[in-house]
């Protein structure tokens, strides 16, 4: 008669687990209490044909400790690196929130006006036209309102440093995606504190956060750990060094690293609570990829820019935080929760990394979002 008991009660106690944990919104996550997830994420890369996948997902409690934590690298390692145990991916324009969050944190402290025009801080001998170099901001930057193309030249080029910026839509008249505009104000940074921007971020980020990898220039133990890229035919690209440190797409970590620092944004540790407001909060209008062109995903308008960051308006999550990356052949996705109190970030050394956004979110958050479609839609 005993036994019968002693099952049930296993059973119930045993349930939630079975089933998968409930978050604070009553939503049944996948991930909670899946054992075999780096299973499910190798079908995802398999598919795909992605050699390499490194991924990090966080749901934190109330105290802001983490109450579940999943990571992995899946793929096969031996043959997307040199050597060593520890894989390093290039982030590409997750270089940009990083950067963007060291700017909001001299702003807190008084070292730079975001409204100020940047020509007050450094040169503006690159710019075609100096009249509306002069009246850029940081602000405008941060916004991507700055009316400048995307690069003058391609930025890892021997031709770039000494290339002259164009203007292709008035300054503060739309969203338009720049790196040329961030590098701009790179250098503003680099004059304003007398330093590279490598050491800037090692003081303000990397040391204090936990990010042993994660580096803007190249790294000693990177020959090590740099891992390969492949394009969409399976050809290995090769590990790729940049010839100068550029906060728009230098930036080379691996998930363990910038999981960290997105947990930094989750609670805005380092920054006034109404600066890292005003980092989140959509200010930019509507945002699209391929200005002046609007696309259907664009028309829906759930997408927008903070200072620095992606957002996304959802009806189940309420507003999200997220940032991609694109290097090409290499590929890199963040999202970040703040109502449910979850990060989540991959890197993918293939430029088929994008393709599998929805199946990602899909596993680890039980739902897709609009920015595949933004990051996907031509």
């Amino acid at each position: 008669m005993k036994k019968p008991i002693i099952m049930i009660l296993a059973a119930l106690l045993f349930a939630p687990a079975l089933l998968g944990a409930q978050d604070t919104n009553g939503n049944i996550s996948n991930v909670d209490n899946t054992f075999n997830l780096n299973e499910r994420v190798n079908q995802i890369r398999e598919q795909a044909k992605i050699p390499l996948i490194n991924y990090s997902y966080v749901k934190y409690g109330r105290s802001g400790r983490p109450l579940v934590s999943k990571s992995g690298v899946v793929g096969n390692m031996s043959a997307t690196k040199p050597g060593g145990s520890t894989p390093v991916f290039q982030a590409a324009s997750l270089s940009k929130v990083i950067f963007a969050y060291v700017v909001l944190r001299m702003y807190d402290r008084g070292e730079i006006d975001l409204d100020k025009p940047l020509y007050n801080y450094t040169d503006i001998d690159r710019f075609i036209d100096n009249d509306k170099a002069k009246k850029l901001t940081a602000r405008l930057v941060l916004m991507h309102r700055t009316g400048l193309e995307e690069w003058a030249e391609s930025p890892s080029s021997d031709e770039w440093p000494a290339s002259r910026i164009h203007f292709i839509f008035p300054v503060d008249s739309i969203f338009d995606y720049s790196g040329e505009g961030y590098a701009f104000l790179q250098r503003a940074v680099e004059k304003i504190k007398g330093k590279s921007i490598q050491e800037i971020a090692k003081e303000e980020v990397f040391d204090k956060f936990d990010m042993p990898n994660t580096s803007y220039g190249w790294l000693p133990q990177y020959d090590n750990m740099a891992v390969a890229s492949f394009n969409r035919e399976s050809e290995n690209r090769g590990v790729r060094k940049f010839p100068r440190q550029n906060v728009a797409y230098t930036l080379l970590t691996n998930a363990h690293d910038y999981s960290n620092f997105l947990r930094v944004l989750l609670n805005g540790t380092g920054l006034k609570r109404k600066t890292l407001k005003m980092m989140i909060t959509p200010c930019s209008g509507l945002a699209t990829q391929y200005p002046p062109k609007i696309r259907e995903i664009d028309k829906k308008g759930t997408i927008a820019w903070g200072l620095g960051i992606g957002t996304e308006r959802t009806l189940r999550h309420g507003t999200i935080l997220w940032h991609w990356g694109d290097n090409g052949n290499s590929k890199a996705l963040f999202i970040i929760i703040p109502k449910e109190k979850k990060t989540f970030v991959y890197f993918a050394n293939s430029a088929c990394g994008h393709d599998i956004v929805n199946q990602m979110t899909e596993l680890f958050f039980n739902d897709t979002f609009d920015i595949e479609r933004w990051i996907n839609e031509e």
